[in-house]
């Protein structure tokens, strides 16, 4: 079959969170089993736009309301990615370094949706499929079945994958114009709650509905921002897949970002190095237990509870810790992890940014990875942790619950129900606990490097359900 996979992010042309990962793994395996799957994202003013060769093989005009836009089609030289990537480069929109967050992103977005359906009349393309990821290309489902100008693609099927439905690109009818003619008969298909809601109109109008896990397609039916009852009534199509991991990125073996590589057979010592690496870059001690958090500080992710977490868990044992935290955020959040920084010298410390080279080392460094999140899809990063041999500690929720099994059950993660300063901290104290029984530590940290969150199954399990709409 040949797909198109259209995404706001693909790791690693643009990446913000896990939605860049999936998308730039996803199509790699499925070229692997024998399909032709390409990505196409915006033409970001980014490192990666700048530092690699692009093909121009397509210019064009886009209307918008009453704008025009002139656009191009670049395709990257190399495939070096695993798949043929695709950037649509609208400079009055796109020639910008930063993925979301303008006040114009409604325009940047329905521009790059325009643009890519355009590309693919006036080059008479028929796909077999178009994979649509988020809200930032919502309105593609509606329009490929409703717009005049797409008619000749009105039979290709769409299927839609939801990575985090809390976020879902509203925007009011006075910008109904911007969207190609239709008949106005079928404009319900776009409204929810009386907005233009693209992530409503591509559950609506797809064939086919995903999320990024079993369980976090059971939550979104009750919590939803809002579009509870619509996913109850599209769940007969809809259907919850789990996102795998890129093995061929993220292996201990290879990690071109670890400071030491290692494998099952010596990952003590290869993590031991990694931690020492750490722990003196950040004057940490390496004798002592490592807990980590690597992430967005948002509420989301429940880091506005991580200062007094952090706080709590390091006056109670202080001389039994470490904590460090890599990310970014609420302002608030970002200032209070750093004051604690005074406080705490020695025990903890704080990286306010963006660093995945940092990231990786973290991963192969630290013994525990925090995720007290309140929502989390489906998570990569506790699978990232459990292959490179560092034990989730991690909220029952959403993906997080379908592959983090306890220690009190036989397993290999450290699990509590509750967002609470309380449950994250008896968590670390568990934690504590198991870091000093060195026999069962090992075992634990043998058994999660051994499990496999590859994205060959899942990459299987999208195709079978391409397969069940296909014309």
């Amino acid at each position: 079959m040949e797909l198109f996979h259209i995404s706001a992010e693909c790791y690693p042309v643009a990446k913000v969170g896990g939605l860049a990962d999936v998308v730039g793994a996803l199509p790699k395996y499925q070229n692997q089993l024998g399909h032709h799957a390409k990505v196409v994202v915006p033409g970001y003013d980014n490192k990666f736009t700048n530092e690699n060769e692009f093909d121009n093989i397509h210019n064009g005009k886009l209307r918008l309301g009453n704008f025009i836009f002139n656009y191009s089609v670049l395709r990257e030289k190399t495939s070096k990615l695993g798949f043929e990537l695709y950037l649509i480069a609208i400079p009055e929109l796109f020639d910008r370094p930063n993925v979301y967050s303008y006040d114009d992103d409604t325009e940047r977005f329905t521009a790059f949706q325009i643009a890519f359906l355009n590309w693919l009349v006036e080059t008479d393309q028929h796909p077999d499929l178009i994979h649509c990821h988020d809200h930032h290309t919502g309105l593609i489902p509606f329009m490929v079945q409703f717009c005049y100008n797409y008619e000749t693609l009105n039979r290709t099927p769409t299927v839609l994958t939801i990575h985090n439905g809390q976020y879902q690109g509203w925007f009011g009818f006075d910008k109904l114009h911007y969207i190609p003619d239709f008949n106005r008969i079928v404009t319900g298909f776009l409204d929810w709650g009386g907005t233009i809601n693209p992530l409503a109109a591509a559950i609506k109008c797809a064939w086919k509905v995903t999320t990024v896990s079993p369980s976090y397609l059971d939550e979104i039916s009750n919590n939803a921002n809002g579009l509870e009852s619509l996913l109850r009534y599209e769940r007969p199509k809809s259907i919850g897949i789990l996102n795998g991991i890129d093995t061929e990125v993220w292996d201990t073996n290879t990690d071109p970002m670890l400071e030491t590589n290692y494998s099952l057979e010596n990952f003590k010592a290869g993590k031991a190095a990694n931690k020492r690496f750490l722990c003196e870059q950040f004057n940490l001690d390496p004798e002592k237990p490592l807990f980590t958090f690597i992430g967005r500080l948002v509420g989301e992710k429940g880091a506005d509870l991580l200062p007094e977490i952090c706080s709590v868990a390091l006056n109670y044992n202080p001389k039994e810790i470490n904590i460090l935290i890599l990310g970014s955020g609420d302002p608030i959040v970002e200032n209070a992890l750093q004051s604690l920084q005074q406080y705490h010298s020695g025990n903890y410390n704080a990286y306010i940014g963006y660093n995945e080279k940092l990231a990786h080392i973290v991963y192969g460094g630290a013994d525990f990875l925090l995720m007290p999140s309140r929502v989390e899809p489906c998570g990569l990063n506790q699978m990232y942790a459990l292959r490179y041999g560092t034990v989730p500690i991690v909220r029952r929720t959403g993906g997080l619950k379908d592959t983090v099994v306890d220690i009190g059950n036989g397993g290999f993660g450290i699990c509590h129900d509750n967002v609470s300063v309380y449950d994250v901290n008896h968590s670390i104290t568990r934690g504590i606990d198991l870091y000093n029984d060195k026999t069962k530590f090992d075992a634990v940290r043998t058994t999660a490097m051994q499990i496999d969150h590859s994205w060959e199954k899942a990459a299987a399990e999208y195709i079978s359900v391409y397969q069940s709409i296909k014309n």
